[in-house]
């Protein structure tokens, strides 16, 4: 039922992405069969992910086989002088292994064998296709949400001490060696979340099955949830709607490769130099092609499941947790895509999402009903007051930003208190967790 509902949504988007004279997720993703991927690096991740329940021999043949197909491919466009189209000379080998291993599972094994193959298959499909199902949600965004909200967020960030101008002026002062550190850190989340769950699933060849709950599982609710607030709360971030965006402008050149350097349906060239003024807000025009996905930032949701993730790791993976989380945070912020209100949304999203799952595991038990629940009217809460209050909010930092950040914090309060209830065992789950049936 679930792989019917997920095809179904996969071609809406395509017919969606098609009324729009742009290609949908279903051929963006067929198209790297045979064609430069856009990103290399995010396939050989998800080969790596399904090679969890391969053993060390068939993770050798694997990774050997997408060496071999790459270069094959790379000495065919040599021969033809055929270059990439903008894309990445290696990956396709990656999703032919990836490809190969479903078709495997259905010809040559039977059993609980086929059904572990064909999961890791499916977890690794599903990684890379919700990177192409989130560009199509993107230029959704950009299509049916023509006014967006910047001016309510940056009037209601007041109340933080709007960091973002803040943090632009550090990675401007930080110079290239900043500005390419967190472009980098940016730029490859999705490789580092393979890392952490590589970890977590470091055990799955050798016990023949998945965990309840794992970080793949978050990211992918994380970004089929995400982009629905898109819809509710368009924001394009402070350096498209308070600057020129020249910086940036690759973000959204998958849509307009033509679009000069500029943003002139900005209110102003303020970022990250001037502070915007504090006027009442009122919904803008901007144009038909910079993403509204702002609100909130799921690179910051998406960067704290991995910190959470990783918290059970060795020393190594928690440092590395948590320096991805803060230099993501940074990046969010010097970069100028997103508010400091934002983040703190991100978070409290990223809390809540993870509770539920790990409830919906346990059977909903009354701790995890309630801090969900409590979770959820956090974030409704802030977005209402993003909306309906950001002026009183701009007018009253000193009492605005303390209770932004103390609600905040009583959800991540709630959270450790939760989950280590549930570690001791304090906690029952309603429902006993069932035990694996040998094979």
């Amino acid at each position: 039922m679930a792989a019917v509902v997920a095809l179904g949504f996969l071609v809406a988007l395509e017919f969606a992405a098609r009324r729009y004279g742009t290609p949908g997720p279903i051929t963006l993703q067929a198209r790297e069969v045979m064609f430069a991927p856009k990103s290399g690096g995010l396939l050989y991740a998800a080969m790596a992910l399904m090679t969890v329940v391969l053993t060390w021999r068939e993770r050798c043949i694997a990774v050997a086989t997408a060496i071999g197909v790459d270069l094959a491919f790379l000495v065919v466009r040599w021969a033809l002088d055929a270059g990439t189209d903008g894309g990445h000379p290696f990956g396709i080998g990656a999703l032919w292994v990836i490809l190969g291993a479903a078709v495997v599972a259905v010809t040559r094994r039977t059993g609980p064998e086929r059904v572990l193959l064909l999961k890791g298959a499916g977890l690794a499909l599903l990684l890379m296709t919700g990177r192409k199902t989130g560009d199509t949600w993107l230029l959704i965004t950009s299509k049916t949400r023509p006014a967006v909200l910047d001016q309510y967020v940056a009037t209601a960030d007041h109340a933080l001490g709007d960091p973002s101008w803040l943090a632009g002026r550090i990675v401007t002062a930080t110079g290239p060696v900043g500005f390419n550190l967190l472009d980098f850190v940016y730029g490859n989340l999705a490789v580092a979340a393979v890392i952490a769950a590589l970890y977590q699933l470091r055990h799955v060849a050798a016990e023949r099955r998945f965990p309840r709950h794992h970080l793949v599982r978050t990211f992918l609710v994380i970004g089929l949830v995400g982009p629905a607030f898109y819809m509710i709360f368009p924001v394009v971030g402070p350096v498209f709607a308070y600057g020129t965006g020249a910086e940036h402008w690759s973000a959204v050149s998958l849509w307009a490769p033509d679009m000069p350097p500029s943003a002139p349906w900005a209110v102003a060239d303020l970022w990250p130099r001037t502070l915007p003024p504090v006027t009442a807000p009122h919904p803008m025009p901007f144009d038909g092609i910079t993403p509204r996905n702002c609100m909130p930032s799921l690179h910051t949701a998406w960067a704290t499941a991995i910190f959470i993730h990783s918290r059970k790791g060795p020393r190594l993976l928690r440092y590395a947790g948590t320096f991805w989380l803060i230099a993501t945070l940074c990046a969010t912020l010097g970069f100028g895509y997103h508010y400091g209100a934002d983040l703190i949304a991100g978070v409290v999203f990223t809390l809540t999402i993870e509770v539920a799952l790990r409830a919906y595991d346990r059977g909903w038990d009354r701790a995890g009903i309630r801090l969900a629940v409590y979770g959820a009217s956090v974030l409704t809460a802030f977005l209402l007051s993003y909306r309906w209050l950001p002026l009183q909010m701009a007018q009253h930092p000193w009492a605005a930003g303390p209770l932004l950040l103390l609600a905040t914090a009583s959800v991540i309060y709630g959270y450790a208190r939760t989950t280590q209830l549930w570690s001791r065992g304090t906690a029952p789950a309603r429902h006993p967790e069932p035990q694996p049936e040998p094979i």
